[in-house]
């Protein structure tokens, strides 16, 4: 449902969007336009900049597996499904800055569903 978010396994990490409606999510991805969206913790992790975009989850899934996951709620309660849209949607093709550490994927769309980035992969 839109508002969910959803959680991707690739090799080393986890990747993490949100989704927003009709097949759609909004993720970090490289600013490099040229790298796979699969590399953008570590073409990130080098620059320090992540360009928001918003893509078909089937894009960004490409062939791993994924879930929704929306942990956080037992600790947090959700904002609004508007809210979380509306935000999400201010973001779309502006550069963020990212850190692995404390401002990843999980951190940014964890922001836009409790207002408060998250992200226990860190931990």
């Amino acid at each position: 449902r839109p508002g969910d978010l959803i959680e991707i396994d690739r090799s080393f990490y986890k990747h993490w969007a949100l989704y927003l409606g009709d097949g759609y999510v909004i993720n970090v991805t490289p600013v490099d336009e040229g790298a796979p969206t699969l590399s953008v913790s570590a073409v990130s992790m080098f620059t320090g900049q992540a360009k928001v975009k918003k893509q078909l989850l089937k894009e960004v899934v490409g062939n791993d597996y994924w879930r929704i996951n929306n942990k956080y709620d037992r600790s947090r309660k959700p904002l609004p499904v508007a809210e979380i849209i509306r935000r999400a949607e201010s973001y779309i093709d502006m550069e963020v800055s990212y850190d692995v550490l404390g401002n990843n994927c999980e951190h940014f769309v964890t922001m836009l569903r409790y207002g408060e980035g998250v992200s226990d992969q860190v931990s």
